[in-house]
């Protein structure tokens, strides 16, 4: 398997470099040269299969040739079995054909997990092969940070820095990433919101003469192993539900576009899917593209679903690519054209392309609290923000009720009690057991000026476990 930049012009990859390298030399994102397809006959035939080797299945095309089978299996194996629901991910009912997959159950509580425990244990397992060490600088909007210090804390290898935007996160989010200490852990929450840190992540990237040598490694959902890891749940929640038989649609709550990403790419592979809606907060910039052909940025606003607030969402670029023929030099057009006046639109013909499979909507705060209040009311079960969104998007914007709705679950409720609080409902929600401690725990975080140089001199002075690079 090779892969290409979306801009065309860096080098093609295999697996093993991908993994490393993060954004392309261009600029650009990676994405397989060829997307492997898989034959209704074929999915049918992983029915039942238990969560890791179904993600074994439908991730071996991407490393072949890098990872041999055996070592990918175990992989694979020591990933999932540390989440706390034997199914992986359940399906829990909310009406006769609603459906929410709950994304939670692994050790930081949010889908990022899937991924993260996952990229962790591929980065220790290439760089021992390797005898390289690498420095990860990642941005976190609230979730993506505590997966990614769970999933690499033990790696022997990896230095790791995780920018959040300060006071910006839940403090259940927050103090997920604070309270873990290593040599190799570093928090830095920076003055300024979440569009800021990924700016630093993505200009450091860009130029890494501050690291002397050693090279960045990304953990955000730009790098392709992120994607690659959240197609499968696709695949298993359609698999519980009749799939491939029958069409399955899904609401994914996204603010980066990775998700739902993935979910376009299992269908791409053969996956029978109707529908993706894309669920949004305030900050809808996806949902104006959707909606009306419009991709502007405008000003980021603070939200009850944090890990929503972005305003530039990076892995859209990656279906640009698509809709544009997989043209290297168009995306490098229209990225430039977004960078210089802050917005584009795109071709008639293929905003309609787009529109056969996507739909959208933007939630606000109080939409958002009172669907958290009609589930609990309609059912008993909690949602947090997020998944409220989603299911708000999914009553909104389903296209058929006789096609399967499942609602991407992408955290616990316990990570945003203010939301849960707003939301009128009495539950009392307790973090499970292995976190149950979490607010007597000592924390320790750096709070950064937003500046490019104060950051990569604060990676540079404390890299290589506490040693300056």
């Amino acid at each position: 398997m090779r892969y290409i930049s979306t801009r065309g012009q860096a080098p093609a990859l295999n697996f093993e470099d991908v993994l490393l390298a993060g954004l392309a030399t261009d600029g650009g994102l990676y994405v397989p040269e060829n997307l492997p397809r898989f034959t209704q006959e074929e999915i049918a035939s992983w029915a039942g299969l238990p969560y890791h080797e179904l993600a074994f299945r439908v991730m071996r095309p991407f490393v072949t040739g890098s990872i041999p089978d055996a070592d990918f299996k175990k992989i694979l194996e020591e990933t999932y079995g540390v989440f706390a629901h034997n199914a992986v991910a359940p399906l829990r009912q909310l009406n006769g054909n609603e459906w929410v997959l709950e994304l939670f159950h692994g050790p930081t509580l949010a889908f990022k997990d899937f991924a993260l425990q996952l990229l962790g244990r591929l980065l220790d397992y290439v760089l021992e092969k390797r005898g390289e060490r690498v420095v990860i600088v990642g941005a976190t909007s609230g979730d993506t940070g505590s997966a990614a210090i769970e999933g690499c804390k033990h790696c022997e290898n990896v230095d790791i820095f995780i920018l959040h935007p300060h006071n910006r996160v839940s403090e259940v989010q927050r103090r997920q990433m604070t309270t873990i200490f290593g040599e190799n852990i570093h928090n830095i929450a920076i003055e300024g919101n979440f569009d800021d840190c990924q700016e630093m992540v993505k200009a450091s990237f860009a130029d890494q003469g501050f690291l002397k040598g050693t090279r960045l490694v990304a953990v955000n959902s730009i790098n392709w192993a992120r994607i690659m890891a959240q197609i499968v749940y696709y695949f298993h929640a359609a698999l519980q539900l009749g799939g491939p038989a029958r069409s399955v649609a899904f609401s994914v709550p996204t603010g980066n576009f990775g998700d739902i990403f993935a979910g376009y790419l299992a269908r791409n592979m053969g996956l029978p899917i109707n529908q993706l809606i894309v669920a949004t907060n305030r900050n809808d910039i996806l949902h104006r593209f959707m909606s009306g052909n419009q991709y502007v940025k405008e000003t980021l606003h603070a939200t009850l679903s944090p890990s929503m607030d972005i305003m530039v969402s990076s892995n859209f670029e990656r279906l640009l690519f698509d809709l544009h023929g997989r043209n290297g030099e168009a995306i490098a057009g229209l990225m430039d054209s977004f960078k210089q006046g802050g917005g584009f639109s795109v071709e008639q013909e293929r905003w309609t392309e787009a529109r056969k499979l996507f739909d959208s909507l933007a939630v606000d705060d109080a939409q958002t609290c009172e669907t958290i209040a009609e589930v609990y009311e309609q059912t008993g079960e909690v949602l947090d923000p997020h998944t409220a969104i989603g299911v708000k998007a999914a009553r909104e914007c389903r296209r058929s009720l006789d096609i399967p709705m499942v609602i991407l679950g992408t955290a616990h409720p316990v990570k945003f009690p203010d939301a849960v609080e707003k939301a009128g409902v009495g539950k009392a929600l307790e973090l499970p057991v292995h976190l149950s401690d979490l607010f007597e725990r000592e924390e320790r975080c750096t709070v950064l000026p937003n500046d490019l140089k104060a950051v990569q001199a604060f990676v540079s002075q404390h890299g290589n476990r506490g040693k300056p690079l």
